[in-house]
């Protein structure tokens, strides 16, 4: 469209704010892809070895929020083991060369180390935004210095970042008088803090309308907190218990009265179950509310609470809740949109949590579902198809059955019309995590009918190459696929030459791949980096089986900070 004015273009490229939207955009013609780069203010990086970072700011020069992603997502699961890689640093040296306008920046299974913030508190005098998500390497000194020199902060979130303690000064350290925060989220760190320097903190944030705490801040310093912030809508609490100070929990009920605000509600870590009544003063309000560190609420605890919370939309939870709390929650959540269910008990033989029974009855009464994630003990075909009948619209769905290969408990089958019936009914489909006993028949399934599905990770299924062959052929938008424990050889792995160069990465892990083949996959696909992972020395036969394959596309070809447990072929 060249008859458009360069002005035209930029101001309507100034109503797109989707990625993939203005991905899109700029691929109309040489001149829309050039304004689009000069015009973008916010850039998504899915992984950190897919591009570097002087690229990226000879693309988007006039960038001002970028977003990196490092470790593949199995190294929440540990399974990527230490010393990998993701540096953050040459993100933050790039960006103080290039772009030192930056406004937000926000990491995810990242090294940063003290140094790296340290670089960035003093190249960034405007940062307003610093995202640290499941991050590792630095401590509690880089925060202080973050907090010292970035006098405009709104928002620091650690979220279930590795924080070394080194001690309590860290939060004494924001701007006085006055600061700008509004979103405050260090429920990951570790030790002590100081109660004073917090309620200054609080007291002297007077935008603050996030706030989630660690487990060691007492109950009678929430209950302060509580009344000098009356804007906070998002509160993650720390341990609520009984303390030496008698007055503690009688004030604490009377400060969250106060908060007519608040909507969203985490945190409790470890309180004791009597202490529930504290959200009942303000269930009405709750949009979402996480109680999954908080192993001590039981069945009645949780039926008593969720009964009163009618405008939930998000709801986390402990499989403590069992079958009768979430027919509680299938009658009394009508606008549930997300609901997710964790394991509370590691030992998988002790735990007995929840079935296909709630699972049924959420459905049912919670119609608005587009998210779930549900662990439980046991599931049936049945269920899942009254699910996929009850619940199209939605999204994302992730499944885990404590016990690899269950069958249906109730036929003995496997799982595949169950799961059948899900990509069959939920046209929308985006995400789905698979469990239980599952053999070909499923994938040719999910090849055949999961036409939007974008990420899909299964373990311990599949009978033959046959069926990862019919995910890779059948669907068309896939980006990432994840893998563990399945029977897929080398013949799968190269039938998806091509596809991999539209897919995002491909993780494989306990196959039945072998080295050659990874060699084979390399030598056909050079816009690829394919790392096998081993920490064990095999030697280089190429009948070797591969412990851990990852694989993904790139513009910087093979990366240079690879340690010796990693071979990129």
């Amino acid at each position: 469209m060249p008859y458009f004015p360069d002005e035209v273009v930029e101001h309507i490229l100034g109503f797109v704010s989707s990625h993939r939207d203005r991905d899109a955009a700029s691929l109309v013609c040489h001149v829309w892809y050039r304004i689009e780069g000069l015009t973008r203010r916010s850039v998504f990086i899915s992984n950190c070895y897919a591009v570097r970072p002087e690229r990226v700011h000879a693309r988007f020069p006039c960038l001002r929020s970028l977003t990196v992603k490092g470790k593949p997502r199995f190294a929440d699961f540990n399974l990527v083991p230490a010393g990998w890689g993701a540096s953050a640093e040459p993100w933050v040296d790039a960006c103080a060369r290039a772009c030192p306008g930056l406004e937000e920046l926000r990491l995810k299974r990242m090294v940063v180390t003290d140094g790296c913030l340290n670089h960035l508190a003093h190249s960034f005098p405007n940062l307003r935004s610093l995202v640290l998500v499941s991050c590792e390497g630095f401590s509690t000194d880089g925060l202080a210095t973050i907090a010292t020199n970035c006098r405009f902060l709104k928002e620091l979130d650690l979220q279930g970042s590795q924080v070394e303690f080194r001690g309590r000064h860290w939060l004494s350290c924001f701007p006085k008088p006055s600061t700008s925060l509004e979103s405050l989220n260090f429920a990951c760190l570790d030790g002590a803090v100081s109660a004073n320097a917090l309620e200054s903190l609080v007291a002297r944030s007077p935008n603050l309308k996030s706030l989630r705490l660690n487990r060691a801040v007492p109950t009678a310093v929430l209950a302060k907190i509580l009344t000098s912030a009356p804007k906070l809508v998002d509160l993650g609490t720390g341990l609520v218990a009984q303390s030496n100070n008698a007055g503690a929990l009688p004030s604490l009920y009377s400060a969250i009265q106060q908060c007519t605000s608040l909507n969203s509600l985490s945190g409790f870590w470890d309180s004791p179950r009597w202490i529930t009544p504290i959200i009942h003063y303000i269930c009405k309000n709750l949009t979402c509310l996480n109680l999954s560190y908080a192993p001590m609420f039981r069945t009645v605890d949780l039926i008593g609470t969720i009964h009163q919370c009618q405008n939930l939309q998000h709801l986390w939870v402990l499989d403590h809740i069992g079958d009768a709390g979430l027919k509680v929650v299938a009658s009394s959540c009508l606008e549930l949109q997300e609901l997710r269910i964790f394991p509370a008990n590691a030992n998988v033989l002790a735990s007995t949590g929840v079935t296909e029974e709630g699972l049924v009855a959420v459905s049912s009464g919670c119609r608005k579902l587009n998210s779930m994630l549900y662990s439980c003990s046991r599931m049936t075909n049945s269920a899942l198809i009254t699910v996929a009948k009850n619940c199209s619209r939605i999204t994302s769905f992730r499944l885990h059955i404590c016990l690899h290969g269950s069958v249906d408990a109730v036929t003995g089958q496997p799982l595949d019309e169950g799961f059948g019936a899900i990509v069959r009914s939920c046209k929308g489909l985006r995400r789905l995590s698979m469990s239980g006993l599952l053999t070909d028949s499923v994938f040719l399934y999910i090849g055949m009918y999961a036409e939007r599905l974008e990420t899909l990770s299964v373990a311990f299924a599949g009978d033959s190459d046959d069926g990862m062959i019919y995910v890779l052929n059948g669907c068309k938008n896939l980006r990432k696929l994840e893998i563990r424990n399945c029977p897929f050889g080398n013949t799968a792995l190269l039938a998806g030459t091509h596809r991999y160069e539209a897919m995002r990465s491909l993780w494989m892990s306990s196959c039945d791949i072998t080295l050659g083949g990874c060699r084979s996959l390399a030598a056909a696909m050079p816009g690829l980096n394919v790392e096998v992972i081993s920490q064990a020395d095999g030697g280089a036969n190429d009948a070797k089986k591969v412990e851990k394959l990852y694989v993904y596309r790139t513009l910087a070809g093979p990366r240079d900070d690879a340690p010796g447990f990693v071979s990129i072929l």
